[in-house]
């Protein structure tokens, strides 16, 4: 049986299919589309209308669409809806419905996706889960990650994010999650809220949506933690928090060792050790807040402690490489989809942590912050972690406030982009560095690590010789 036949489709999105049809799955990128896939024709920066005849050519089982597109045979398996964004929402709606699955949702300022894969690795590993692709936290990932959920999952998870004020609580209100956890709450989108508190407002509201006796997950251990209760207690949900102090999830020690960091917590009653194959204060509080989480959905939380070392930082999220070129051994930090100033203090604190014959940094503006950024981005040379980091290149017009600050034995190379930092960046390498790549993903520094990535070289092996 499929994900969706074409009588469910047409109920549930008021539409109307051309012909019968069965998809196994949606899709809304003709590059990533799987045969059988339903191909919806949203209209973004392109019109998905302009690919619908590519879909079929790769396969697609039917395609939503508002009209006939052109080069569209009229008799293709086309569901014709009135809207295509709405329609996807009613098709995730009708998914939701349908669906026993205990689900979670995950929003926070940093450490979104890290958690929401923490919690895929965990819960997976206890029954079928289903879980948001990459970064699909908007107003068109989350009906699209609804609309892909099978029937039968026994658990959900979805990332929710933001840019704007007002964006969380219609998407929490699509998902109507059992439990809803908040990540930290930082200085994140400063730019469309006028303080950190209507950041944490905007975050807390994640909880409008939560299914009849759901349940918060909450850090307390951040300044804006009194705002979350004051949302728990409007909404009439019970509060879960996590942290240092006396939380149901409680951090009792973190130890690094080599690579790996040594976790003791208390959930609950129950004291459980863990380890994580990676390093970082930020992952351990995000892994302390998935374990509430999984406790707080009815699952195992002793097995979801033991599978936890099984996960890693994935690309762009701090995912670790250690590429031999012709300088010799370099280990490469990925750390460049995100970033806002609590992200950038965790990431130099890894960097700082690591036992490399030099520490470098290469960071790129942070977005979103407002009239203040270049004093944000000048503050980052308080951290006590960047006075421990032997060379810092900077990149973007912010970061320049940072790199006038430096010392000069510290003072890298700075460029006005990723691209004019590439020339000269090969230069500056040297064995044995570590190097934290860090910025927001509209900087643009992912074209930096591909190029060191490019720098591996294989291993001349020497000759046999005859005996």
């Amino acid at each position: 049986m499929g994900l969706w036949t074409r009588s469910e489709a047409d109920l549930a999105t008021k539409g109307s299919s051309t012909c019968d049809w069965v998809a196994s799955g949606v899709s809304i990128d003709t590059r990533t589309l799987q045969k059988g896939d339903l191909f919806i024709a949203l209209k973004a920066e392109r019109d998905g209308h302009d690919f619908v005849a590519q879909a079929f050519s790769k396969g697609a089982a039917a395609a939503m669409v508002s009209h006939i597109p052109a080069g569209v045979n009229k008799d293709a398996p086309l569901l014709v809806v009135a809207d295509v964004q709405t329609a996807l929402e009613r098709l995730g709606a009708a998914a939701r419905e349908r669906t026993k699955a205990r689900i979670v949702a995950v929003t926070g300022s940093v450490g979104k996706t890290s958690t929401k894969d923490m919690l895929n690795l965990m819960l997976s590993r206890q029954g079928k889960t289903h879980a948001s692709v990459a970064s699909y936290n908007n107003h068109w990932g989350v009906p699209l990650t609804l609309a892909r959920m099978p029937a039968e999952s026994a658990f959900g998870i979805f990332e929710i994010g933001m840019n704007h004020p007002g964006e969380i609580a219609p998407l929490a209100r699509q998902v109507r999650p059992h439990v809803a956890m908040i990540t930290t709450v930082s200085e994140a989108h400063l730019e469309a809220f006028e303080n950190i508190e209507g950041i944490a407002r905007e975050k807390a509201s994640i909880m409008e949506g939560l299914s009849k006796d759901g349940k918060a997950v909450l850090n307390g251990d951040i300044e804006t933690s009194a705002i979350l209760n004051e949302w728990a207690d409007k909404n009439g949900c019970e509060q879960i928090w996590f942290g240092t102090g006396a939380c149901f999830a409680r951090l009792l020690n973190a130890q690094i060792e080599e690579e790996v960091t040594r976790v003791d917590v208390q959930i609950d009653d129950q004291a459980l050790s863990f380890s994580l194959a990676t390093v970082g204060q930020h992952f351990v509080k995000n892994a302390l807040g998935a374990l509430a989480s999984v406790s707080a959905l009815g699952a195992d939380v002793a097995q979801a402690a033991d599978d936890l070392c099984l996960w890693q930082p994935g690309d762009g999220r701090g995912a670790r490489k250690t590429v031999m070129t012709r300088y010799g051994a370099i280990e490469i930090i990925d750390d460049a989809y995100n970033a806002n100033p609590a992200s950038m203090a965790a990431a130099l604190d890894v960097l700082a942590l690591s036992k490399a014959k030099r520490r470098v940094a290469i960071l790129g503006d942070m977005r979103e912050l407002g009239p203040n950024a270049s004093a944000i981005h000048a503050g980052l040379y308080d951290l006590t972690a960047l006075q421990n980091i032997d060379l810092v290149h900077t990149v973007g017009p912010h970061m320049a406030a940072l790199h006038n600050r430096l010392a000069k034995s510290q003072q890298g190379l700075h460029a006005q982009s990723s691209q004019d930092l590439l020339g000269e960046l090969e230069n500056t390498l040297n064995e044995g560095d570590c190097i934290l790549i860090k910025a927001s993903l509209g900087t643009g520094l992912g074209v930096i690590v591909k190029a060191l990535y490019a720098l591996e070289r294989t291993p001349v092996q020497p000759a046999n010789k005859e005996t």
